[in-house]
């Protein structure tokens, strides 16, 4: 009895001098650059060891200190026990510069309309889990690398296959040509499976095949019991959700496919004699070529997405995502064809021989044809503001800042100067737009064609000089396009990795190159369809499939903890040291290119909202400068995110228009098919030289 006495008064005693949990925390804002916010955590009484919550995914459960945070935004944190007692705290940096401000306002922003473009309506209804699964854990040959130059041998099986192995467990030992044997230790729980049998090669770096396979080195897995969920550091399960705003895309450009009679192939010809100039009537309306209303649509759409998102798609998708992405390419073709015709359709050109066209147009006077006036003007209307964001954001800005950074990276020099890289390419932007369209469309006549060159005979030395690879790298695209690894996500994930590079990259659907493309002197607006239609041709099928094929072709696509512009240099500084100077300068002139057609889209844009006089014009164009110094000079992190996803969220209003018009362009297709076979056409005579 004096036992139980005894304890029930030291257990009394135990509650009563326990502590409440009791968190505290500090916020540190160290310097004025973005996104470096710090808060740590005091945490006392409770039962230690502590759980830290946070809603930063970045941050570990077990860190009391999360880092690298943005500045102005609330961030909390769930304090949990070993006791289950718990406490949550919210904390804020206080933003001290211009830049924090802007960029702790715009965060929600981008959170608010990532939420509505990278919405899943299937994981919504319940069709589709998006959250990632491991069913298996890849046991891979201890320290192997992308660039390990060896041949490593199964040289025993420490356990047979099918055991129960537990984590820790030796399971097998490896021989190479340069070391000592290799023991390998089992990395989880579960049961044994074996990818090598004993005395059979696992990696051998002179292997082409083994160079370009995805998981090449791997030689076990373990089976989990049950499959265990991914989750970031912070716990929160991870997810490969199926954007609605690929599904948007990718849906409109099957549809026009199909309604067009697949235009994209049996087109195809008749948009490469058009692009050079057989069919160009000098005598009619319009104020650019064929060529160079193509050239200028292509350098809007070919730049960074090429070289940096490729990389991404690549290293996220494996092989695979390099089929999705052509088939992605190929269908957008059909979504050209159909918004650049109707952008000529509907152009209005002043005495003055400017031309102003593009969705704003067709929007407005296409549905006010169809008696829904009031809803055309609506959708013109925001279409003519996103487009304006999108120019001084992911047209403007956002290239400014990514090509100073690529030059800085491989220039040290001008690490430090981007306000006078901003003024000097401010400059040089200025003297092409001023001049209007017709200078736009004489320097991008010129400009696309060499980056493109340039480009291309590059990536083709590289697959030249790997073209032993060939066979095992089309091997890896096809069967990683239909059979891929778990961790890849599946056959899903791949194809969504794909065909959302693909539909990023060309912007078919989006509606900005029939902006561009309804400046081109012709009577018969299919005619600038034809020619549009062979953007997403060169932008996906061509340049992105080149890069993606240097990145497989030479094994980077199996690097981990790296991607996008990095990514793809140092894929061709492995085979040609010195193109990633080659790449830097390419990147600036992919960006130059990209602002200066950017620019005409926001001032078309900008005139259609304010007005169509030269002054109001060159208001816009001062203001697109300044954005350039600002892009270049300053870290604006949210702010470039926002505008870069305007540009998507213009595909919103001009699909709408273009499901609603898709039968009149099918009627105008259809009579200009009839004019083509009867040779009605304006045809260029060749005069035979005497």
């Amino acid at each position: 009895m004096k036992k139980f006495t005894l304890l029930f008064f030291l257990l009394l005693g135990v509650v009563a001098f326990s502590q409440e949990l009791v968190v505290k925390g500090k916020v540190y804002n160290p310097s004025a650059q973005i996104n470096d916010g710090v808060i740590e955590l005091n945490v006392t009484g409770g039962t230690p060891p502590y759980v830290y919550k946070w809603n930063n995914q970045s941050t570990a459960l077990s860190s009391k200190r999360a880092s690298g945070l943005v500045e102005g935004v609330p961030y909390d944190v769930l304090v949990t026990d070993a006791a289950g007692n718990s406490e949550t705290k919210v904390f804020e940096i206080e933003p001290t510069v211009i830049a924090e401000i802007f960029n702790g306002t715009m965060t929600p922003a981008v959170s608010a309309l990532g939420a509505i473009l990278f919405w899943d309506p299937f994981a919504a209804i319940g069709i589709y889990d998006p959250v990632v699964y491991a069913d298996v854990k890849l046991v891979g040959t201890p320290g192997w690398t992308n660039e390990t130059e060896n041949r490593f041998v199964l040289k025993k099986w420490l356990k047979p296959e099918g055991a129960k192995v537990k984590k820790g467990d030796n399971i097998a030992i490896i021989s190479s040509n340069d070391e000592e044997d290799l023991t390998v230790t089992a990395t989880v729980t579960g049961e044994l499976k074996y990818l090598v049998g004993e005395g059979k090669v696992i990696y051998n770096s002179e292997n082409a095949k083994h160079v370009i396979e995805s998981g090449a080195h791997y030689l076990a897995e373990i089976k989990y019991d049950e499959p265990l969920v991914m989750v970031h550091p912070n716990g929160d399960p991870i997810t490969k959700p199926i954007p609605f705003i690929v599904i948007w895309l990718v849906l409109g450009a099957t549809f026009f496919t199909i309604r067009m009679g697949f235009i994209n192939i049996r087109g195809f010809g008749h948009s490469i004699d058009l692009a050079r100039g057989k069919y160009d009537d000098p005598d009619a309306p319009g104020q650019v070529t064929h060529f160079q209303a193509l050239a200028t649509a292509v350098s809007g759409t070919v730049g960074l997405g090429n070289i940096a998102g490729v990389a991404v798609a690549v290293s996220l998708g494996g092989a695979g995502a390099t089929f999705w992405m052509i088939v992605c390419g190929l269908l957008g073709m059909s979504s050209k064809f159909v918004e650049c015709t109707l952008g000529v359709k509907y152009r209005d050109i002043l005495p003055d021989g400017r031309v102003f066209g593009g969705p704003m147009n067709y929007l407005r006077y296409g549905l006010e044809k169809r008696g829904m006036k009031g809803f055309g003007k609506i959708l013109a209307g925001f279409f003519a503001v996103l487009a304006i964001g999108a120019s001084f954001g992911g047209g403007n800005m956002f290239q400014a800042n990514q090509s100073f950074e690529q030059l800085a990276g491989q220039f040290p020099a001008l690490v430090g100067q981007g306000f006078w890289f901003g003024v000097v390419t401010a400059i040089l932007v200025g003297v092409v737009i001023i001049g209007g369209i017709n200078s736009i469309a004489n320097v991008t006549g010129k400009i696309v064609p060499l980056m493109a060159s340039v480009y291309i005979i590059a990536a083709l030395a590289v697959i030249i000089m790997n073209i032993e690879n060939i066979g095992p790298a089309f091997t890896a695209i096809w069967e990683g396009a239909f059979s891929p690894s778990a961790l890849k996500g599946g056959v899903i994930g791949v194809l969504v990795i794909g065909f959302q590079r693909a539909a990023f990259s060309n912007e078919a659907g989006v509606g900005s190159a029939a902006i561009a493309h309804s400046t081109a002197k012709t009577n018969h607006p299919p005619s600038e369809g034809f020619v549009a239609l062979l953007e997403p041709f060169l932008d996906t099928v061509v340049v992105c499939t080149l890069t993606a094929l240097v990145l497989i072709f030479t094994g980077m696509h199996e690097v981990e903890g790296m991607a996008g512009a990095q990514l793809t240099s140092d894929a061709f500084g492995s085979q040609i040291s010195w193109f990633p100077y080659v790449l830097a300068l390419a990147v600036f002139l992919f960006a130059f290119s990209t602002m200066i057609s950017w620019s005409y889209y926001g001032m078309r844009a900008w005139t259609y909202l304010f007005g169509k006089s030269k002054k109001s014009e060159m208001v816009y164009k001062m203001l697109f400068l300044v954005f350039v110094v600002i892009g270049a000079s300053v870290s604006l992190g949210a702010v470039l995110d926002f505008s870069d996803m305007m540009i998507l969220a213009m595909s919103f209003p001009n699909i709408i228009g273009l499901y609603i018009m898709s039968g009149e362009v099918k009627g105008d297709l259809s009579t200009y098919w009839k004019k083509l076979k009867k040779n009605e056409l304006f045809k260029k005579q060749i005069t035979a030289k005497e």
